[in-house]
């Protein structure tokens, strides 16, 4: 399940639970179209302390979403995520220099408003 928490107009918030199927992927790929409409540049944040798997028709989608998004990824110059996983933090962490057009940074549990504002503050 994706929910869309509160946020500033230009950061897309989601809370990411359980398994994420199509039909979520959709709703996500909807929200953040419409604030691109907006905004020349947005952040995101995610929380996924709750989430277990995703699908293998979601994990297509969102594998050609971001390759639709290959020469805009500077339209997303800051990712946060909460996470209490050992294994998505190492993603991140080795991930992260592989893709100099965006920054992502790991919050921990608790931390959510300092990561909003984190992803947010698009000056850079």
């Amino acid at each position: 399940m994706i929910e869309l928490l509160p946020s500033p107009d230009s950061v897309v918030a989601y809370r990411i639970s359980g398994t994420i199927d199509a039909s979520d992927y959709d709703n996500m790929i909807e929200t953040i179209e419409a604030k691109l409409a907006k905004h020349p540049r947005i952040g995101i944040f995610a929380d996924m302390t709750g989430f277990t798997d995703i699908t293998g028709q979601a994990l297509a989608m969102d594998f050609r979403y971001s390759l639709s998004k290959l020469g805009q990824w500077s339209r997303f110059p800051r990712a946060a995520m909460i996470t209490d996983k050992a294994w998505m933090r190492a993603m991140v962490t080795m991930l992260d220099p592989l893709f100099p057009q965006f920054e992502a940074k790991i919050f921990e549990p608790g931390q959510e408003s300092e990561a909003i504002a984190w992803a947010a503050d698009l000056r850079s």
